[in-house]
């Protein structure tokens, strides 16, 4: 009898120590934006937009939590973007609007890689802004992150993914040396006739056709604003961004 319940009782710690580590690792690696995640949004000090001429919000789920944009901060810093985040938003200017053809880029720098989360987060670029500042809002990102995975997301108004929910890896991404060290990303974000394509540094990560992207619960249009694109708990400084029709 002695023996049984001992048995039982070491099964049952096995079991336990299972599950600790299967929510160890969800906790590590679950992320991307507005993803769920074991880690919550912290409010930064001082937030809100603090340059004229741009636009935010936070995304709905977050909105629900009672998130707002004050909850992060957009500023100007060193000649570049600053932005920590507090909750995951998507950030653009009143007049930065492109259709067409174009090509949207911008350079990513991650001072100390995870200083504010226990898990990579991704952070990009977004297309196809329709309805923005609304319940409505529409737009396409992809965005990387510093341990060498990208992840593309749509939002329709309900988000949909076009990568996994972990992110996929790529030669092509930066990794940062560990944490707390610098990892830089250059993204950009093409629609070349039929076609929608990421690119991180000077290599194409992901390409889709505009059918897959456009339509019910996806996106109104390629054609719309194009911005900033942040998951919670991130700080980040942005240079050079712009489109171009080439």
């Amino acid at each position: 009898m002695k023996r049984r319940s001992k048995i039982l009782i070491g099964t049952a710690i096995v079991f336990v120590a299972l599950l600790v580590a299967l929510f160890l690792a969800r906790k590590q690696f679950v992320g991307g934006p507005g993803s769920p995640t074991v880690e919550g949004s912290r409010e930064v000090t001082d937030g809100g937009i603090k340059i004229p001429g741009w636009n935010g919000r936070v995304d709905a789920a977050e909105e629900k939590a009672g998130m707002t944009l004050d909850a992060a901060r957009l500023i100007e810093e060193e000649q570049a973007l600053h932005v920590t985040t507090g909750p995951a938003v998507s950030y653009w200017k009143t007049d930065a609007m492109a259709s067409g053809d174009f090509t949207v880029k911008a350079t990513f720098t991650e001072p100390k890689y995870m200083n504010l989360n226990s898990h990579p987060h991704p952070y990009g670029l977004f297309i196809g802004g329709n309805d923005m500042g609304t319940p409505s809002q529409t737009e396409l990102c992809c965005a990387a992150s510093g341990n060498g995975k990208y992840i593309v997301r749509g939002f329709g108004p309900e988000p949909f993914r076009m990568t996994g929910l972990l992110g996929e890896s790529n030669a092509a991404i930066h990794k940062a040396a560990g944490r707390g060290q610098p990892v830089t990303q250059n993204i950009s974000l093409s629609v070349r006739g039929d076609k929608v394509v990421c690119s991180i540094n000077g290599s194409d990560v992901a390409s889709y056709d505009k059918t897959a992207l456009t339509g019910s619960g996806k996106l109104k249009s390629t054609d719309g604003y194009y911005g900033l694109r942040f998951a919670h708990n991130t700080d980040v400084f942005v240079s050079d961004l712009g489109t171009s029709t080439k």
